[in-house]
Formats: structure tokens, sequence, C-alpha cells
């Protein structure tokens, strides 16, 4: 090979491989920053995902810090003054990218100063602007709690928190988040609080109406609940279940929108959703059919929504008495 063409064809390569090897810019504001750039920072999680008190390193890399500024232009400052006051500055660090789905994504952000340790999940719609922020660790020298975040396939947000009393017992708590986009907020729909033995379930869909004449709550006991309100439009309604079976062995949720086939006999069917389920009214109860399967939902495929539960009275208003 003549020299002339071989180091034509070498500095070509160099050129071609300094072209594909772009860096990643830096976050530390010196320089204008757009989303696609900014989620560059954010390494890709994989599901289930679990972050807690003890994944926070005892030193961080400061190449990766994220200007106040930056992140700033991308998660409101109202998110982070909420958790660290308008007198902190924080340094903020990439933790990763949750995928969504819809082209939706999740970014987790560490935030430190001198008094806090935080996590934050931010949400982001497939245009990539912000929906809702959930400071979901917050840590200062003075917590005692141990917390362990984990996010699941099914994007639930699991938080568990374990307390050693001084007399040696462990407590423990548990909460769970989820999206609401609607609300543009990250809704508590159960919550097992620290060593007071009780679960109390949140209904995130309580304060629809109620109107239509299927509308109400069922279950058996208060930890199974099918949570029926009134629909956008007529032939629809709205529902959230959440059931505990098998001693626990089953437990998961389902929230969405269904159609009326016949007066009597409800279904939801979502593109993409493998989970088909069938609501039959009849003498004041609901019977709960997979037509197929949704046990995942519940944790196991063994797991079924299959049931029949009895409609909840519904409780009374308390009026204020009148004066004579």
């Amino acid at each position: 090979m003549r020299k002339p063409l071989y180091w034509f064809l070498v500095v070509t390569a160099v050129f071609l491989i300094a072209c594909g090897g772009k860096k990643k810019k830096k976050m530390t504001g010196d320089e204008a920053v757009n989303i696609e750039e900014f989620m560059e920072a954010y390494p890709t999680l994989s599901l289930p995902f679990v972050y807690a008190d003890t994944s926070f390193p005892e030193e961080e890399n400061d190449s990766l810090r994220i200007a106040p500024e930056v992140l700033h232009q991308f998660i409101p400052d109202s998110v982070t003054l909420k958790v660290f006051g308008a007198r902190a500055h924080p340094d903020y660090y990439p933790v990763g990218a949750v995928r969504a789905g819809g082209g939706g994504f999740y970014l987790l952000t560490r935030g430190i100063d001198r008094d806090r340790k935080v996590l934050l999940i931010s949400a982001h719609d497939k245009k990539k602007q912000f929906i809702a922020g959930l400071p979901v660790i917050k840590l200062t020298p003075n917590t005692n709690v141990s917390i362990a975040v984990t996010i699941d396939p099914r994007l639930n947000i699991n938080k568990d928190l374990t307390q050693k009393l001084p007399n040696g017992i462990e407590i423990s708590g548990h909460d769970v988040f989820v999206l609401n986009e609607a609300a543009k907020k990250f809704s508590l729909i159960m919550t097992d609080s620290l060593g007071d033995g009780f679960t109390e379930l949140i209904n995130p869909i309580d304060t629809l109406a109620r109107k239509q004449k299927y509308s109400g709550d069922y279950g058996d006991n208060k930890m199974n609940l099918i949570s029926i309100r009134d629909g956008q439009r007529e032939g629809r309604m709205r529902f959230f279940i959440h059931l505990e079976k098998n001693n626990k062995e089953c437990v998961g949720e389902l929230k969405g929108d269904a159609l009326f086939s016949s007066p009597t006999v409800a279904e939801y069917r979502q593109g993409g959703d493998p989970c088909v389920l069938r609501f039959r009214f009849e003498n004041n109860e609901v019977s709960l059919e997979e037509v197929e399967g949704c046990g995942s939902r519940l944790g196991a495929l063994q797991c079924s929504f299959n049931g029949t539960y009895p409609k909840k009275k519904e409780k009374k208003k308390a009026t204020a008495p009148q004066g004579k």
C-alpha cells in the first residue's frame, strides 16, 4: 500500500472515532444544557430497583455533580425547597433513569447538604415535561430508622421502614406510592405506619362521584376493596381494586376504566395489558372474573382476582347540630 493512502486512512479513522466518541456535557452550569443532555447524565436502571439509606456513598464523585441551576431547569425548585428550605445549598447527583412506558420516565436524584441526604424521584412525560416529584428518602443526623425504597416492574414505589427500639424489639412500616398523572402528584395508596399494627388503605379514587347505580365500595374485609366510581361518560365506570389473599401471598392492585357490555356487566381491557377483568353486578354484590390472566398484578401467576364481594354501607356524613 502506498504511504500517502495509508496515512489518509489512518487520519480518517481517527477522525471518525473522535466524532463518534462525543463526550457527555458536564452539569456544572458553565454551559447551556438541554433535556436530552441532562438525561444522558442518568444511567438506565433495570426493575426492580432498590435504594436504601445505606446506598448513599461516603464521598460523592464531584465530576457527576449537577448544579442547582441546571437541575431546576427540568425539576422545579418548589420540589427541593420543601425538603431543603430556601437557605440550604445542596449538591445534586444522578442515580439513574427508569422507563415508565408510553415514552415517559422517572429520574432518581440524590440531594446532599450538611444536614440532609435525600433521594428524589421525579416523573416526566413523553414530551420530557416534568409531572411530579417525590422526596422518598430524607435522612438527617438524628434519623434512627432504616429505609429501603423499591421501584417494582409495575412502577409501584414501595418504601420499607425499620426501627429498633431500646428494648431490642424491631418494628417496621410500609408505604406504597403511585404516580397520579392526572393530579400531577405521587399518591400514597397504602400505608402501614411504624409499630401501630394497623394498615390504612388509601383509596385514590375515593373523592370521585358515586351517583351511578353500581358506584360504591365493595369488599369482605378492610384490606379487600373494590371501589367503583362514576365514569366520565355513560356506559363507563372507574375502579380501584386492592386485594390481599392467601395469607398475604397474593397482594396487589388494579386501577382503570371499564366499559359496560350489558346493564349488569362491565369489562376492563386495555391495549398492551394482558389482563382482562369482568365485573358482574347482582344482588348488591360484585363478582370479579379474570377473562385473561391478571395474576401477576397480585404478585404471582397463581394468584387471582376471582371472587364475589358484598357492597359496603356508605358512611353517613356527620351533620352539625342545628341551633334552636
